[in-house]
């Protein structure tokens, strides 16, 4: 049920994207504020992407899915009146482009975090297999809705057909029935859950890769959509129908190729898909650049579709298996920041290159730019996200009991945890520190540190600090099996008679 309403969902985007691109070519001929269109649709899932992963990770997602529904319907039915009273002019409709992409960066994260609770992680590739089809089927879909009623009745009723699928929509999720997140503790606070999202996807090695390469893999690889009209046009008989059918193509591609990436993945890695995947898509930008005709450059965006899809399926499931089911809303939006960061600052870099230069120059700089990036960056492999287990342990350490007259905000909290440690033992223990080190940071800590004993050599102290009680017990609902692993490790180098001494310490305010 709720594939079918990302199909609707993401129909609907392709449609509104392909009747603005086209308008706006109309509105002006104007390099630039063509590849600005893309450049609107995507820079606010780059400004609002964290804050949405952590409305997403924080609030029931059933209601905030569907509201970014609606969003996106009221947005396309302004469209749809403006269009039709001859209202629109370029800055206008970059404005309610910008709107409509404000649903779409509020939409992708609580997918994106939905799809793990639905699924195990057995299946997990092949459901992201199946939203990779669903998304490119829409690519499909959508342009053929949409250049079909260009043609025939214009954009105004492109963005009317839009608001009434985008309700549709907005009625499948209403009937999902899911099952709240059950915790004892209040609800995050919307600031500190997104600086306890950041703070993790700063501390994990495997996510900054996965955000350099698909940051960098979409800086070149969106010249080919932000002056994809542009292409239509300079060829012959160009027109509507044209754009549509090279759109329709790079989306076959990628759906070709997603019905086939069980099979490619038995005998290729993800690194191996990223490096072959980026290599095709500059392959079939720099066909496109050169093709003097329709026959020649259909299939090359049918190569560059097969290319951009074999990267972000890969990059996308790398970034899945990196994160435990409490971040992943916020982890996922900060992976598509950077995925739109990429989008919008390449499509404004390329259009700004065409306008000062030429459509073919600027698109044989793109494509240069993709594979030289693809030998600048082939020591950052993904292939291990996904080795540690990240199920939830939330019952097997017991939380701490505070004393009746603590306040649930009082802090902040610091934890200390006291190890007799073999002198021996001190090179691999300090070594074990700094990955305890990045541990309490992504559980959420402000601060960590590590001492020891001067006058006793064999004593040493770790400490970390918490904002508030309540962020300290949050942490017990965020263990992990590879966190408790951890701790298995930590208490094996401990020689004292009893387990560590642990104590909590709670700021107070002295007055003056």
């Amino acid at each position: 049920m709720l594939w079918l309403a990302t199909v609707t969902a993401n129909v609907c985007m392709w449609m509104n994207d392909v009747a603005a691109a086209w308008l706006m070519t109309q509105l002006t001929p104007n390099p630039v504020w063509v590849a600005l269109v893309q450049t609107a649709a995507t820079l606010p899932v780059f400004l609002l992407g964290i804050p949405s992963g952590a409305m997403a990770d924080i609030v029931d997602r059933r209601h905030w899915f569907m509201f970014t529904q609606l969003w996106v319907a009221v947005t396309a039915v302004l469209l749809s009146v403006l269009a039709f009273s001859g209202a629109l002019n370029a800055p206008l409709l970059l404005v309610l482009v910008f709107a409509n992409g404000i649903g779409l960066a509020m939409r992708w994260p609580v997918f994106a975090a939905i799809v793990p609770e639905l699924v195990p992680r057995s299946e997990l590739t092949a459901a992201l297999a199946l939203n990779a089809i669903a998304m490119n089927a829409s690519r499909i879909a959508g342009p053929i809705l949409a250049g079909a009623i260009l043609t025939g009745l214009g954009s105004a009723w492109v963005f009317g057909l839009n608001a009434a699928l985008s309700l549709g929509a907005a009625a499948i999720i209403w009937q999902w029935k899911n099952t709240p997140r059950a915790s004892a503790l209040p609800g995050e606070r919307f600031v500190g859950a997104m600086r306890v999202g950041v703070q993790y996807v700063r501390q994990s090695p495997g996510m900054r890769v996965v955000l350099l390469r698909i940051f960098v893999f979409f800086l070149h690889s969106t010249a080919l959509l932000a002056l994809m009209p542009l292409v239509a046009q300079g060829l012959s008989h160009g027109g509507a129908g044209i754009f549509t059918l090279l759109l329709a193509c790079m989306g076959a591609g990628a759906v070709a190729t997603a019905l086939m990436l069980p099979r490619i993945r038995e005998r290729f890695s993800r690194d191996d898909l990223v490096q072959y995947g980026s290599l095709l898509n500059a392959l079939g930008t720099l066909v496109v650049a050169l093709s003097p005709s329709l026959w020649i450059t259909a299939p090359a965006m049918v190569l560059a579709g097969a290319g951009w899809i074999s990267v972000a399926n890969s990059l996308t499931l790398s970034a899945q298996l990196a994160l435990p089911d409490w971040v992943r809303a916020r982890g996922m939006s900060i992976y598509q920041t950077a995925l739109m960061a990429g989008s919008a600052g390449g499509a404004a870099l390329w259009g700004q290159v065409a306008g000062i230069t030429s459509l073919r120059t600027s698109l044989l700089a793109a494509a240069a730019t993709g594979l030289l990036m693809l030998v600048l960056l082939r020591k950052q492999r993904v292939q291990h996200l996904g080795e540690a287990d990240l199920t939830p342990q939330r019952d097997v350490l017991k939380s701490p009991t505070a004393a009746p007259d603590v306040d649930p905000q009082a802090g902040p909290v610091m934890v200390t945890v006291e190890y007799d440690v073999d002198p021996q033992d001190e090179a691999a223990f300090a070594e074990l520190m700094r990955e305890s080190r990045r541990s309490r940071l992504q559980q959420g800590a402000i601060s960590w540190g590590v001492f020891r004993d001067h006058a006793n050599p064999r004593h040493w102290m770790e400490y970390y600090v918490d904002e508030n009680w309540t962020e300290h017990l949050r942490r017990f609902d965020r263990i992990t099996a590879v966190e408790l692993a951890l701790r298995d490790r930590r208490l094996g180098f401990h020689r004292g008679d009893g387990p560590p001494k642990v104590s909590r310490y709670v700021g107070q305010t002295v007055e003056r």
